[in-house]
């Protein structure tokens, strides 16, 4: 899953692909990389950011989505346009623009119209663990055992979004890292994934430019990497993720992570 930020503010390329026709050519060259989903969002979710209102995300979001469904390999089927959304209008209008996946970070807990809306549209839908508001998520960041704590708040939501009329088979879970969560619980839960997966769902896996590496690969001063220089440690923990079946990986940078799942996969089978 490729990323197009069409945000000023995204701590990973804020502003690179704020204009929309940037944003497009960037979609059009993550499929050329080899993406196989391409997740377009118009809303940043970094740690402190502050929500746009909703016409401003559909205006950032719809033109590009449209614009990529036309292109050969997303009308082939070949690739898939998902839309990173918190808000049932904007999913709709998406949906209608060509996206076949919505990637909700609050897993319907931000308005709950979301869920409903996502079973009537019948699209698949990624369920990602959350605990607020990227203005203040941080400092919910408290637990005894982050795994199974995690593990059984996203089995919560997963039965929710099932009530509500998910289909079975529509439906991903993702465990958020960075997302209410400190570095070292990112490490923790990387460390005990099996325990996520006991959940038996597919897992989409965002790690790609996280804090928590920039912080592992700091300078001497201590100094965190900046995020675009995390793309190798990120295309490594793609190859790792691909050793232990997880259905999907959301990255900035496509190639690194085709490679690193070429190589992790010819060594492992």
């Amino acid at each position: 899953m490729g990323v197009v930020n069409v945000t000023p503010d995204s701590f990973s390329d804020g502003g690179d692909f704020f204009r929309v026709d940037k944003a497009i050519q960037h979609g059009r060259d993550l499929i050329a990389e080899g993406a196989d989903l391409v997740d377009v969002g118009g809303e940043s979710t970094r740690p402190g950011a502050v929500r746009v209102d909703q016409d401003e995300e559909l205006r950032r979001v719809i033109p590009v989505i449209t614009e990529l469904a036309a292109e050969p390999e997303v009308r082939t089927g070949r690739v898939a346009i998902s839309v990173d959304t918190m808000r049932p209008a904007v999913a709709r209008q998406a949906v209608a623009a060509g996206a076949k996946l919505i990637n909700d970070v609050s897993g319907g807990q931000a308005d709950p119209a979301m869920i409903p809306t996502a079973a009537e549209l019948g699209c698949a839908y990624v369920l990602m663990h959350w605990r607020g508001h990227s203005a203040d998520m941080q400092s919910r960041a408290h637990y005894t055992d982050v795994a199974a704590e995690v593990r059984d708040e996203l089995a919560r939501q997963a039965e929710h979004a099932l009530a509500a009329g998910i289909a079975e088979d529509r439906l991903i879970l993702d465990p958020g890292f960075g997302f209410a969560k400190t570095g070292e619980h990112n490490w923790e839960l990387l460390q005990h994934l099996d325990v996520i997966a006991s959940l038996g769902r597919p897992l989409l896996f965002g790690v790609s430019r996280k804090r928590f590496l920039g912080t592992l690969l700091a300078a001497e001063d201590g100094t965190p990497r900046p995020a675009k220089g995390r793309d190798d440690a990120s295309a490594v923990l793609t190859g790792w993720a691909a050793t232990h079946r997880i259905w999907g990986v959301r990255v900035h940078t496509v190639r690194p992570s085709r490679d690193a799942i070429a190589v992790f996969e010819r060594l492992f089978g």
